[in-house]
């Protein structure tokens, strides 16, 4: 049985529940292999004026350099990306391989609001990556900036923002609604069908790195060759169920545990065309 692999240029959280590490357990658990390419790190804390590392660009390029000599990486994701030049440097590379499964997580705030992506790198992340995109997987807040602001407040605003997303040019959007009152329903959107994803609320801050491990098992399940419906379903679960079985932290929100779709399943998404 050959190994699919997958690869991930994002951000290194320092306590490993989101970010790259996040990704990587993610890959793992889905039987995937995974590669990466570190953007920045994310160490905030309150002792340090400064709490995020942008690498610079040479590095970042080495880096995506090593995955260029790897010609069978089945798909690949981007998450924090941070600034223009970096957007446009991943974008042009993207360009040049031969990757076919391309999602594009448009990370723009930490859990706590601090922001992750440059102001003036906006237009470079909706003109040079997200038309290369296979899937876009915005949350409500980044669905509203992409969108110069439009408010989502409904399933119904859910659906609107889809049908706008699609116009930057991917091939799918999957809009989550997690901070919607009620069931946790996600869109997904095609150009044509529209699917609602929905899983029971889960009361719990303990939820770091669910949008990194949710977009990285859409790319894992991608790179095993599922179609994306399929992917995205298999993905809600994965993230459900770890949400459900949560490690909390003792000084900050916790993390999802990137086990638990394994040992427990999940039999409580629920998934349908709209």
């Amino acid at each position: 049985m050959t190994l699919r692999k997958a690869c991930t240029v994002a951000g290194a959280a320092a306590r490993s529940g989101a970010g790259i590490q996040a990704d990587l357990k993610t890959f793992q658990e889905l039987g995937v292999y995974g590669f990466t390419a570190i953007t920045a790190i994310n160490a905030k804390h309150s002792s340090k004026e400064q709490g995020l590392f942008i690498q610079p660009l040479d590095a970042i390029e080495a880096q995506l350099l090593i995955m260029n000599e790897q010609n069978d990486i089945d798909a690949l994701k981007t998450g924090m990306l941070f600034s223009k030049e970096i957007i446009e440097l991943v974008a042009n590379w993207l360009a040049s391989t031969s990757i076919q499964n391309i999602v594009v997580d448009p990370v723009m705030f930490g859990k706590f609001g601090s922001p992750l992506l440059d102001f003036d790198a906006m237009e470079t992340l909706k003109t040079k990556l997200i038309p290369q995109a296979t899937i876009i997987t915005p949350n409500m807040p980044e669905a509203t900036y992409l969108l110069g602001g439009q408010k989502i407040n409904s399933i119904e605003d859910l659906q609107d923002a889809a049908r706008d997303l699609m116009q930057l040019g991917s091939k799918y959007v999957l809009v989550k609604g997690g901070r919607l009152q009620g069931p946790a329903v996600d869109i997904l959107y095609d150009g044509n069908k529209m699917y609602k994803l929905e899983a029971p609320r889960i009361d719990t801050i303990h939820t770091n790195g669910a949008g990194c491990s949710y977009s990285a098992a859409i790319t894992a399940e991608l790179a095993k060759g599922k179609p994306m419906e399929e992917a995205v379903l298999s993905a809600k679960k994965f993230v459900t169920a770890g949400i459900k079985r949560f490690i909390p932290f003792e000084y900050a929100p916790g993390m999802i545990d990137h086990r638990a779709y394994k040992v427990y399943g999940e039999d409580e998404v629920q998934f349908n065309e709209i």
